[in-house]
């Protein structure tokens, strides 16, 4: 990767650009009055829910728009050396828009994903008017990269810029090799990024291969995106992370709009990553890993179920469901999908159109109290 050059990737347009300077890029503290906020406060009923939960964080004035003090806090937690590796999004659906914007020309760029895989890689292709090449995951039941695949698409289509993976994938819930994703970090014919997205890497068990965020030190061509709404169960605040070179941090972060990320979207992060919200994380992913056990061992006694795919890396579970010939039947996973939702309350994920994928239902591990509802009604259902 030694001859790797970032700015021969980035659009010349962001090349050239010079980043909005907002008015806390000069002075952040004294007598305000240089950016036309609302200096009377904000119009909320003092009493009100929101009130007390803002209650510090004035409001009516504009959020950090550098957020160093998060960044350092998940850069402890994830154990990369500073703020400078980060860009922060609103959710990783920004992350991911956010790649495409610097990285891919319109009209004339394309990426590569490797379906089964997330839905919003395509669709931001869409949006940013960027061709979508594909190599698809090995259909084993296990999901794993197919380089040869993928080395043949690069040197078919030069115009890729970007190569998404998914590790833990969705909808597979298998973590892909390290060693093969260092095999398509290092293709010496492909001069791309890789963005490696780890929105369910938490749910990796202890002593299988974990996080690549610390390969950014060596490979100047990774990003790696994670979530707070997946582990964390922040998803309503929407805080996605990207973690990479101090330069391609540098060339996103001029790329975002000055206030992306909310004050109240920071303040409730930065309290997860404090010492007692980490506590709370880990119990909570310990308890998921085991009702994840419970449901795989549960789901292997319900006639009508045939395998649970993937390697089972995530906080869900991809599993089939069989026609009376006890084969994968999309037709019977999709009417036990709907009976469930529209008459049992019980709501879980179609995926048989996913290739690959044929009869599955995608199942998130709920509650031990939601997950003996699953298991109730699946056996009802299949067994009637």
């Amino acid at each position: 990767m030694s001859t790797f050059s970032v700015k021969s990737i980035v659009r010349p347009n962001i090349l050239a650009l010079k980043p909005y300077r907002c008015a806390r890029d000069d002075y952040s503290s004294g007598v305000l009055l240089d950016a036309n906020e609302n200096s009377f406060g904000p119009a909320l009923n003092p009493t009100s829910d929101a009130a007390v939960s803002s209650e510090g964080l004035d409001i009516n004035r504009y959020p950090d728009p550098h957020q160093h003090d998060l960044k350092n806090l998940i850069a402890k937690f994830r154990n990369i050396s500073g703020p400078e590796h980060f860009f922060l999004g609103v959710g990783s659906d920004e992350v991911i828009d956010m790649i495409f914007r610097v990285f891919c020309v319109p009209g004339k760029d394309a990426v590569l994903i490797t379906p089964p895989t997330y839905g919003m890689y395509s669709v931001c292709a869409q949006i940013n008017d960027v061709e979508v090449q594909k190599a698809t995951l090995t259909l084993d039941g296990q999901f794993q990269l197919n380089v040869e695949e993928i080395e043949k698409q690069v040197e078919a289509h030069p115009n890729i810029k970007v190569i998404f993976l998914c590790s833990p994938g969705n909808p597979t819930g298998s973590a892909l090799s390290h060693e093969s994703m260092k095999r398509v970090l290092s293709m010496p014919n492909y001069k791309g990024i890789v963005a490696v997205d780890e929105a369910y890497v938490d749910f990796i068990e202890a002593g299988k291969e974990g996080s690549t965020a610390t390969w950014v030190k060596d490979y100047p061509n990774l990003i790696v995106m994670q979530t707070m709404s997946k582990s964390f169960g922040l998803a309503g605040v929407r805080l996605g992370v990207a973690i990479t070179t101090p330069e391609i941090a540098s060339y996103m972060n001029a790329t975002k709009a000055p206030y992306n990320i909310a004050s109240t979207t920071s303040r409730v992060a930065q309290e997860a990553l404090q010492p007692q919200g980490l506590e709370i994380l880990h119990k909570h992913i310990a308890v998921m890993l085991q009702e994840r056990s419970r449901l795989l061992e549960a789901f292997k006694s319900i006639s009508g179920l045939g395998r649970v795919l993937g390697t089972n890396d995530s906080n869900f579970v991809l599993v089939e469901v069989l026609d009376k010939e006890g084969k994968p039947s999309n037709d019977r996973a999709y009417n036990v999908y709907t009976d469930m939702a529209k008459r049992q309350g019980l709501v879980v994920r179609f995926r048989g159109s996913e290739v690959g994928c044929e009869g599955c239902l995608r199942i998130t591990v709920g509650t031990p109290e939601e997950n003996d509802v699953v298991i109730k009604l699946l056996t009802e259902q299949l067994n009637s």
